[in-house]
């Protein structure tokens, strides 16, 4: 998925899937996020990773999003796990209390 604001690659490995964001993840790209994303949540048979490495800005929808994710995966008993997230990424993270729910990969 591409957008001028957010993209994002798909790296498969064995038994795992990494999403690697770029950007930014706020409103104006969250449709596209979200429908970009259905079809890797429905794997349930691999391990499903999203780097943040790169991802700039997150806003409120940003992290509806990410909610959205851990609860389909948890439906699923899915794994999911975040890695690579920026201190300022992981303090929004944190004052919102989603931290407790985002595994990390490593």
């Amino acid at each position: 998925m591409k957008t001028d604001k957010l993209s994002f690659r798909t790296e498969n490995k064995e038994g795992l899937t990494v999403i690697h964001l770029s950007g930014e993840l706020d409103l104006e790209v969250a449709s596209q996020m979200r429908t970009a994303m259905e079809p890797l949540v429905e794997l349930t048979d691999r391990k499903l990773v999203l780097n943040m490495r790169d991802l700039k800005y997150i806003d409120s929808t940003g992290i509806g999003i990410l909610i959205g994710i851990v609860k389909a995966r948890h439906s699923r008993q899915a794994p999911f796990a975040v890695e690579d997230v920026s201190d300022h990424i992981r303090k929004l993270f944190d004052m919102t209390g989603i931290s407790r729910f985002l595994a990390s990969a490593h």
